[in-house]
């Protein structure tokens, strides 16, 4: 292991405020719960969390228990970094490593409403199957390539691992493109 290592997140662009959840119910609402878990925009300002596989879009920082259109109001980084935890492949989340320059995607999802273990309140993330500038993997169709192109689009990449990458060792992912 290196002797100096990235291992928190740097300061970057200010979050930014957005509308949280699934519904603009009571259900679809989302609590202190989701702190730190990663998201994707699903709709008009409104951020919700990501599935396993899907590419990362933002990071959700805060919540506040103000509501908009019935939606919970909050704030998410789009940019920076984000300390991980190695989840394996994509193919095959829970088995396989991460390495220094891997593009990833959402790992295993803690379910909503189920806060990040205290211990390591990081979300986990998986090596994307398609990684950006490579060939297609598996067929070549037009919904790989779409893939691929949307893995370039939001392309977060290891570039600390806190131990060999194996799943369950910490990372430290960054935004590739920020905007």
């Amino acid at each position: 292991m290196a002797k100096f290592q990235m291992d928190a997140p740097r300061p970057t662009h200010a979050a930014i405020t957005c509308r949280l959840g699934t519904a603009a119910t009571a259900e679809g609402r989302y609590a202190d719960t989701e702190q730190f878990k990663i998201a994707r925009l699903v709709g008009d300002s409104r951020y919700a969390l990501c599935a396993a596989g899907e590419q990362i879009e933002a990071q959700i920082i805060s919540r506040d228990p103000a509501t908009q259109d019935g939606y919970t109001m909050g704030s998410v980084k789009t940019t920076g970094q984000i300390s991980a935890i190695c989840d394996g492949l994509q193919a095959t989340p829970g088995t396989g490593t991460l390495a220094v320059g891997d593009y990833v995607v959402c790992g295993t999802v803690t379910a909503k409403g189920t806060a990040l273990p205290a211990a390591a309140p990081n979300p986990k993330v998986c090596k994307a199957t398609e990684q950006p500038g490579s060939a297609i993997a598996g067929t070549f169709n037009a919904a790989n390539v779409g893939i691929n192109i949307r893995n370039s689009m939001f392309a977060w990449r290891v570039v600390s691992l806190g131990d060999a990458g194996a799943v369950g060792d910490t990372c430290l992912i960054e935004r590739v493109n920020e905007v």
